[in-house]
């Protein structure tokens, strides 16, 4: 853990703040520290969503510190990829939901934290980029993938390939962010999006978000019997029982995550 990356829990949610000033950049530290507080999350069972913003009011994370490349030495070119997808690929598999509070500039690394999130609000204001390919480097934290997925190839080799920075609007338009929020707000809008998820059963939200996110690496054929396979399995959860009880009694479900 890391005094870079603030935690506070609010009810069933965990916020997480990028904190490092001027521009919210991602150090070795910061990206184990995130990698290590999502790990601390998931067993915490009474968290069901996670929301991830900036410190500040220009940035959300401007993405790494390029003085950690200027020497060109490939061994911490080496170490830093890897550190990287390890904390974003261990974001991307929260079991519960994640939304991204991007409350400002999203640039590289930073923009790529944002689409291992299940979903992104951006204040009005707000640019996105990934802008490597402009310093002779690439997108390595899963952005070249992600952002593909999301807004189709044309869109990411814009972005990636001709350096095309979006505002909020063109990010909405494109499928990019979900929803365009004014200034100051977009983690009030997180938060209460993210208290949503508690109405839902948090064994199944996780059951469910496995099954999308499949569609990127496997076929419908092999998704459909799996979806089958897993809507059982919730049989022998509590959740599945209470959840529906809870409806025919008509009454609040009360979850207990198993």
């Amino acid at each position: 853990m890391t005094a870079q990356l603030k935690l506070e829990k609010q009810g069933s949610t965990a916020v997480i703040t990028m904190s490092n000033p001027p521009a919210n950049t991602w150090t070795r530290d910061t990206l184990a520290g995130l990698k290590e507080l999502v790990l601390e999350l998931n067993a915490d069972k009474n968290i069901y969503a996670l929301v991830i913003t900036g410190e500040g009011e220009k940035f959300f994370s401007a993405g790494a510190d390029l003085n950690v490349f200027a020497s060109g030495d490939k061994g911490v070119a080496a170490d830093m990829s890897r550190v990287f997808g390890e904390a974003f690929e261990t974001l991307s598999d929260f079991r519960g939901v994640s939304i991204a509070a991007i409350n400002g500039f999203a640039m590289g690394g930073g923009l790529e934290v944002a689409l291992a999130c299940d979903i992104r609000i951006a204040e009005t204001q707000a640019q996105m980029a990934l802008p490597e390919a402009k310093v002779g480097l690439l997108p390595c934290a899963g952005g070249t993938q992600n952002l593909a997925w999301l807004v189709g190839e044309g869109w990411a080799k814009r972005m990636i390939l001709c350096g095309e920075r979006l505002k909020a609007d063109k990010a909405r338009e494109i499928g990019l962010v979900e929803e365009v929020v004014d200034t100051g707000t977009s983690l009030e809008a997180a938060i209460a999006l993210a208290t949503k998820v508690a109405d839902q059963s948090p064994v199944a939200v996780t059951a469910c978000k496995a099954l999308i996110q499949k569609g990127r690496t496997g076929t419908i054929n092999s998704a459909l019997p799996l979806e089958r396979e897993l809507f059982v399995t919730l049989f022998d959860t509590q959740d599945q029982k209470e959840g529906v009880n809870a409806f025919l009694e008509k009454r609040k479900a009360n979850w207990v995550n198993g």
